[in-house]
């Protein structure tokens, strides 16, 4: 064993100062000694063999109750351990079955130091009904959650897998596997699209699931989909929500729109609950790196989001994996979750929009197999290999200099003469020397049970026909606003399918406001931070002074 003060010269941090300020609060709250073994091996990954040494050595220095070790991968506790990857990270052996293929870096870092403060207080934190549902289970799980250190997903996931991990230490197994320093699993796991979660070698899960979710499949084995449609009663919302709550304002979007929305109608002295159906942070949360949002020459969509939610969470609730399944008018705005039933004043939507698909050949066939809409989740597992980008748009030019910069061999199709993209964008792809095909368009994604392998161009101008080998293809075409839950309700949308609204944000339902990328315009995230804080204080006045019950007065 080679102790951790030895594995870094000098006095030298690896953790920047102002974390590790922050990480010695969360470790002053620790309450039981958690072990950390980290695995290396000279010649495996050398670079993140150092990062993950230097960090965790880290740790083990910020509180005498994180205790850190350090071994080869041929020494005899390696064997012990069953570990034979460098670099790879146990936590608590012995007690739970938890561990890291890879450095735990990147997003997975929030995960790990999560998993510490799980560990030291000796809970899950699993809700009531995930707790039960474990009891329940009989048979042992080994669950293997492959991400990337980019993707905003992936951390939720590898939390849902470490907290069952300590709810039954006897029967779950637990790994994180970090994609680019596992290439081979990334392969035999068809990781193309992240997180990706493999329950004993036999039950797959793609992105991220709301808790309960999660746990259901891993006693079932069986997707929930296919459970409920075998319970007739699990359909109809009511049944399906366990409990009733009343608030006074339910937004259904945790975006920055939505986010914002929570933090003015706190301040303004109403009850709020942000209902999200994946990760706080909307669109804005997969984008590299955020240029033009005031207070920040530059950020990482990911922290800005995770400063604006801390703010939100500070004052209100703000639910993660939740989706809304249906809303109703009458008296009252009722909204209901797979978990609550909820009872409210008003309703905001901040949906959002997602990406647009291309429509073409293969691509649905292909989807998550090497053809994917987020970079920023999914360009690691092409790091060395060949690409295209499909887009011309601010969107697209970003994503494709952010796989330039990680390795990739990225080629840019855009379907026109000319970029729509912001000119420095430009001049950035330019200076890069990232190639790019104008004029042309994607006709078919080729491809077989193994992946994508090609796809096939068309040139508008002179309608020549090609076909470009590649491992991957990422479409950054625009948006399609998410407005079923709107028409459900028979909300107003405009030509382009969004929502309309007055200045106030009010739509044609009295109570119901819409806000952020749905409701269309620029869909920027100052703007959207505008929309959030105008629709609040619209519900405020609207609720102090009802406008449609001032219209009915002669």
């Amino acid at each position: 064993m080679v102790e951790a003060d030895k594995q870094g010269q000098g006095n030298e941090w690896f953790i920047p100062e102002e974390s590790r300020e922050y990480l010695g609060q969360v470790f002053g709250d620790l309450r039981d000694p958690v072990d950390i073994e980290v695995f290396t091996r000279d010649g495996d990954n050398a670079p993140y063999n150092e990062a993950t040494v230097n960090f965790c050595r880290d740790l083990g220095r910020l509180s005498e109750k994180v205790r850190v070790s350090f071994h080869a991968c041929d020494s005899e506790r390696a064997g012990e351990l069953d570990v034979d990857r460098s670099p790879t990270v146990v936590l608590n052996p012995g007690r739970v079955r938890i561990r890291y293929l890879g450095a735990p870096l990147g997003e997975e870092a929030r995960t790990f130091i999560e998993t510490i403060t799980l560990l030291s207080a000796g809970q899950s934190r699993l809700s009531e009904t995930s707790r039960k549902l474990l009891a329940e289970l009989a048979g042992e799980r080994h669950v293997r959650v492959l991400v990337s250190p980019t993707c905003p997903y992936c951390p939720g996931q590898v939390l849902n897998a470490f907290r069952a991990a300590i709810e039954r230490p006897d029967l779950v197994t637990a790994e994180c596997i970090e994609t680019a320093e596992n290439m081979d699993l990334a392969e035999k796991y068809e990781a193309a699209s992240l997180p990706r979660t493999v329950i004993n070698e036999t039950f797959f899960q793609k992105g991220l699931y709301p808790e309960e979710r999660f746990v259901v499949e891993l006693v079932a084995l069986r997707s929930a989909d296919e459970l409920l449609r075998e319970d007739t009663h699990a359909n109809a919302p009511e049944s399906a929500s366990g409990t009733d709550e009343k608030v006074d304002v339910v937004i259904v979007g945790g975006g920055p729109a939505g986010l914002t929305a929570a933090i003015y109608l706190e301040r303004s002295g109403l009850k709020s609950v942000v209902l999200e159906k994946g990760v706080v942070g909307g669109q804005v949360a997969l984008t590299p790196e955020v240029e033009n949002y005031p207070g920040f020459k530059r950020v990482g969509g990911i922290q800005l989001m995770e400063l604006i939610a801390d703010q939100a969470r500070g004052y209100g609730l703000v639910k993660e994996g939740d989706p809304v399944a249906e809303i109703k008018v009458g008296k009252d705005i009722e909204v209901f979750t797979e978990r609550t039933h909820y009872v409210a004043r008003a309703v905001i939507l901040a949906t959002g929009a997602t990406s647009r698909r291309l429509g073409v050949p293969g691509e649905d066939e292909l989807f998550g197999r090497g053809v994917s809409v987020c970079a920023s989740c999914d360009g690691w597992a092409y790091k060395g290999k060949d690409v295209v980008m499909v887009g011309g748009g601010s969107s697209a030019l970003t994503e494709a200099l952010h796989l330039h910069n990680m390795g990739v061999r990225v080629t840019l199709v855009h379907r026109r003469e000319d970029f729509r993209a912001e000119k420095h964008l430009q001049k950035s792809v330019e200076r890069e020397g990232i190639p790019v095909l104008l004029n042309t368009v994607v006709e078919e994604f080729v491809g077989d049970d193994k992946g994508l392998s090609a796809v096939r161009l068309r040139n508008v101008t002179d309608g020549t026909q090609s076909e470009l080998a590649v491992h991957g293809a990422f479409v950054a075409i625009g948006w399609r606003p998410e407005t079923a839950l709107a028409q459900q309700i028979g909300v107003k949308t405009d030509q382009w399918g969004y929502i309309n609204v007055d200045r106030g944000m009010r739509t044609n339902i009295p109570r119901v406001y819409a806000c952020g990328d749905v409701i269309g315009g620029v869909q920027q995230i100052v703007t959207a931070v505008g929309e959030g804080a105008t629709a609040a204080l619209s519900v405020f006045e609207d609720i102090s002074n009802p406008y449609w019950k001032r219209d009915e007065e002669p």
